[in-house]
C-alpha cells in the first residue's frame, strides 16, 4: 500500500474510526502540535548522549504517541477507543514528570530566570521541544475551552512536560556548557 492515498487531497483527515474532518479542525491542530513536539523531542533524545536522559526522552516519546492516539478520537468515540485496547493519559503519567523534575531540582537545576537557548545542541534542542510543548498545551486549552477535550489530565500533563524540558536544558547546560 502506498502512502499517497489521495485521501487528504481535498483538505480532509480521518479522525481515529475515520470520522472525516477538515484538517485545519482544532482536533487536528491538537494532535498534530503533539506529533511536532514527539519530534522535537526526538531532535533532543539524538543530539543527548547515550544515557538516562537519552533513554527518558525516549519513554516520553512513547508517552507522547498515547496522548495523540486520544486527541486524534473524538469524544464521541472514545468509548470504543477504549474498549479496543487504547489507554488514555493519567496522572500516573504525570506523576512520572513530576518525579523527574523533583529529581532535577534536588540536584539544584534552578528555574529561575530566563535563559538564552543555544548553549549547546541538547539543551539547545530541548528548549525548542519546550516551545513547542506549550503550543500543544495551548491547542489542547482551546479544545478544552470548546467542550472537545473529555480528559483534562492531557493538558496538565503538557504543561507539566514543557516544565520538565524547561529544566532539562538547564541540566544539560551546567553539565555541558
Amino acid at each position: 500500500m502506498s502512502i499517497v492515498t489521495k485521501g487528504g487531497d481535498q483538505g480532509m483527515t480521518a479522525l481515529m474510526y475515520n470520522r472525516r474532518v477538515p484538517k485545519c479542525d482544532p482536533r487536528v491542530e491538537a494532535y498534530g502540535a503533539v506529533d511536532e513536539l514527539n519530534a522535537a523531542i526526538g531532535l533532543a533524545r539524538a543530539a543527548a548522549q547515550p544515557g538516562p536522559l537519552r533513554d527518558n526522552l525516549e519513554a516520553t516519546q512513547r508517552d507522547l504517541v498515547r496522548l495523540m492516539g486520544e486527541l486524534a478520537t473524538a469524544v464521541d468515540d472514545l468509548p470504543r477507543y477504549v474498549e479496543d485496547g487504547h489507554t488514555l493519559v493519567t496522572s500516573v503519567m504525570t506523576s512520572s514528570l513530576d518525579k523527574w523534575i523533583a529529581k532535577l531540582e534536588a540536584a539544584k537545576v534552578s528555574a529561575k530566570g530566563w535563559a538564552m537557548p543555544g548553549a549547546n545542541p541538547t539543551s539547545a534542542a530541548l528548549d525548542f521541544a519546550r516551545t513547542v510543548c506549550r503550543r500543544a498545551e495551548r491547542r489542547a486549552c482551546g479544545l478544552q475551552e470548546a467542550g472537545q477535550l473529555h480528559n483534562p489530565e492531557i493538558v496538565v500533563y503538557l504543561n507539566r512536560l514543557s516544565d520538565l524540558l524547561w529544566l532539562l536544558a538547564r541540566w544539560v547546560e551546567a553539565k555541558q556548557p
